[in-house]
């Protein structure tokens, strides 16, 4: 038990049970992870073979980071331990098992981006055009359909309007087509292996004996299919360990199911349940702050966070004029901090529940000479230029993939067009052949030029001489090759813009990924492994720690997270709790739980911003402040003063004065008609001394904050009309009339 002495008592206990069903309630920063190393270096010192224990992940670096942290306790022992995420450790499963399934080893797993262009082309195919059908919408709902296990015929029989009817069209379509393109999307990684177990009984007790202990990460967060996966693999012998915290249950759009965990007793009545309750991450009152809210929920499992931290400072609020304001106050606080306290940039985090909200955030960050990271934002392996050399690796590797073909058969151009891709398509269709082998067979369609022959017949010769030397290269030599041969690199450079540019850099540093992953994998570096690492990543295993900087992110990007001092922006009704007419029980609660990781991701401070005026959709509102904060002690808060920003377009006198305006309407005295016509760029609005002012295009006119400047465009009417005035030092500036307060002076 010397291992285990480490722990404190309630951790040690969960952490020493090795049979029978387990579930650790771990409340936010009780050491969960430490938990589930310490509980599998248990396993392993007991007698179990490393090899018979599985631990599932919903991250690659969490999976990383435990079973770097067994091998620091037992050492290489632990190095056979099967950890990774659910998609990682199923595809494993998969490669091994592919031929029983009909694939073959070396499918292709699609991401968002390939699924949407299968989409679009079933779509094209059935006469359903994006206008009529949204094909995210169509890609939404088959994601959702597979997350519940819904089959395409089980579709179509609950089909119940008109959308859901075109749906099921396409997703009819669209299984059997991944079938054929000998490829997968994320969600077949886990309903192909419940085929495979039910299907094929051996099969499933073979990974039944192999994993005899099971270990679940984060499993508030599981859906329908990890569910049966995991019930299917524990089945036998029922050593199942689920580790996770109902309070952090915030992935229900994703599929996630809180039902899971509060309902694990009733599916093993057996089991022991350990509540981790003492906190080693918080101060008191950032608890104290995070168990008042998280106490208003009905459906929760009891537990009562505590720590030996010190009391800490109160929760602040900040009331702003305006978002703008909001990102102003942060970034001065911010300021304040590293100057009293001596922090570092990435000791900050700016939390907020839409991705929209960042950018007056950015804006000021970057106006007070702050550097800051995005998490969630756009992705190294999602632009264009990746994907382009991604989608000739694998068909380098999976010639049948269809997506990639259709993808680079023009790229870099080589004088394929739509009309050739259209021909080779419906000749692939009535000779049932694949795209791939239609292509190797162009110079027999009569229809395609002798030119767009040649160019056809080059591509799928150097598609065949790279899938053959793949056998003969390391994957870092193949791509860099494959790369060169295509000229890819050449021609970004010799574009010579700033993007192209920036678009070579990327190329390079692809290159630079895959020589990386050789020298790291050494034997085990297939360019197979390589292509499949890259279509898991996820968005948080791209946070680079080392980075100085401002961490910004959605609130849902930062469950797993900790930081000394972190800001919550945009604390209002319809923003945060978000909802756009009333939520119903089950979402409010999930906003709840969603502000309560908010609260705990913060070790020393906790700042919670919200505004009087708020620019969103295009409109002014008029926020009142979330219910959330109303549900925190006044003990527990510190209100400061309402901050005002002088970046505003409008100032802070005209925005009160738009309020007045807004609250108490004044009627509009209309333009007299000359021939019954009033023309666009006439607008009259009223000043506070109900004086009517006209502007016209080329009028001069003074602004309390840029001062003078002149009229270049005017559009909209009434409330909505705009003024773009070219001010004299600060440049032109898009003005909402009805709160600019501007002065004529004249022509």
């Amino acid at each position: 038990m010397a291992l285990l002495d480490h722990l404190n008592p309630v951790q040690r206990q969960a952490a020493s049970v090795i049979d029978g069903p387990v579930m650790i309630v771990a409340g936010a920063g009780s050491g969960k992870t430490r938990v589930l190393t310490y509980r599998i270096a248990h396993l392993l010192e007991s007698g179990v073979p490393p090899y018979e224990v599985l631990a599932l992940t919903f991250t690659n670096k969490a999976a990383k980071e435990m079973k770097e942290r067994t091998e620091r306790l037992i050492g290489r022992h632990a190095h056979s331990v099967w950890a990774g995420t659910f998609h990682s450790i199923f595809a494993r499963i998969l490669r091994h098992e592919a031929e029983t399934l009909g694939y073959t080893r070396s499918f292709t797993i699609y991401d968002t981006d390939d699924t949407l262009g299968l989409i679009k082309n079933i779509m094209n195919s059935l006469g359903l055009s994006p206008q009529q059908l949204n094909p995210r919408a169509v890609q939404s709902r088959i994601s959702g359909a597979k997350n519940q296990m819904v089959s395409p015929r089980e579709y179509e029989e609950l089909a119940k309007d008109f959308i859901d009817q075109k749906v099921s069209q396409v997703y009819s379509e669209y299984q059997p087509k991944l079938h054929k393109n000998n490829a997968m999307d994320f969600d077949d990684l886990l309903l192909r292996p419940i085929d495979l177990f039910r299907k094929h009984p051996a099969v499933l007790e073979k990974y039944q004996h192999r994993f005899k202990y099971v270990l679940v990460d984060e499993y508030q967060d599981t859906n329908r299919a990890q569910y049966v996966l995991i019930s299917l693999l524990a089945s036998k012998f029922r050593n199942i360990c689920v580790v996770g915290d109902d309070a952090q249950s915030i992935y229900a759009f994703r599929g996630a199911d809180i039902k899971n965990i509060l309902d694990f007793e009733r599916d093993y009545p057996q089991a022991k349940v350990f509540r981790l309750e003492q906190n080693y991450r918080s101060t008191r009152t950032i608890l104290a702050a995070a168990d008042a809210v998280i106490k208003n929920n009905r459906n929760q499992i009891h537990k009562t966070l505590w720590t030996e931290n010190p009391a800490g400072d109160p929760v602040t609020l900040m009331e702003c004029e305006d978002d703008k304001a909001e990102g102003h106050t942060i970034a001065q606080k911010v300021q304040e901090h590293i100057g009293r306290e001596k922090l570092n940039l990435r000791d900050f985090a700016v939390l907020y529940r839409t991705n929209a909200q960042s950018r007056s955030i950015e804006d000021a960050l970057r106006r007070a000479g702050l550097p800051y990271v995005i998490v969630g934002g756009i992705e190294f392996y999602k632009r264009k230029e990746i994907k382009d050399v991604l989608a000739y690796l694998r068909l380098v590797v999976n010639p049948r993939d269809e997506e990639s073909l259709l993808r680079v058969i023009n790229v870099p151009a080589r004088g394929i067009g739509d009309t050739t891709v259209d021909k080779l398509i419906e000749h692939a269709t009535k000779t049932n052949l694949s795209l791939f082998e239609t292509v190797r067979q162009v110079r027999d369609i009569p229809s395609v030029t002798e030119r767009v022959r040649n160019a056809v017949a080059q591509f799928t010769a150097l598609i065949a001489k790279y899938a053959e030397l793949k056998e003969s290269m390391s994957a870092s030599e193949l791509a860099r090759s494959l790369v060169d041969e295509l000229g890819i690199l050449k021609m970004y450079k010799e574009e010579q813009t700033p993007e192209s540019l920036a678009r070579w850099e990327n190329v390079q540093e692809l290159l630079s990924a895959v020589s990386e992953f050789v020298d790291q994998n050494a034997e085990k570096a297939s360019l197979e492994s390589f292509l499949e690492e890259v279509s898991l990543v996820a968005a948080v295993d791209t946070l680079v720690d080392e980075r100085n900087a401002v961490t910004m992110m959605t609130l849902h990007a930062a469950k797993g997270l900790e930081f000394p001092v972190v800001f919550i922006a945009g604390m209002e009704e319809g923003l945060f709790p978000l909802y756009q007419v009333t939520p119903d029980a089950s979402e409010l609660e999930e906003e709840r739980r969603l502000c309560y990781v908010g609260i705990t991701r913060a070790m020393r401070k906790v700042y919670m911003t919200y505004t009087r005026i708020r620019y969103r959709f295009g409109d002014v509102s008029y926020p009142v402040v979330s219910r959330f904060v109303s549900e925190i002690p006044d003990s527990l808060l510190q209100k400061d003063a309402p901050r005002r920003s002088s970046y505003a377009v409008e100032t802070v006198s005209s925005l009160q004065a738009a309020r007045r305006r807004y609250t108490t309407p004044a009627p509009v005295k209309k333009p007299k008609p000359t021939d019954g016509f009033v023309p666009d760029n006439e607008v009259d609005y009223e000043n506070e001394s109900q004086e009517e002012i006209k502007l016209r295009v080329g009028v001069y006119v003074e602004h309390e904050v840029f001062g003078k400047g002149k009229v270049t465009q005017l559009s909209g009417r009434g409330d909505s009309a705009k003024a773009v005035v070219q001010f004299q030092g600060v440049g032109p500036k898009n003005l909402m009339i009805k709160f600019a307060r501007l002065r004529v002076l004249g022509s």
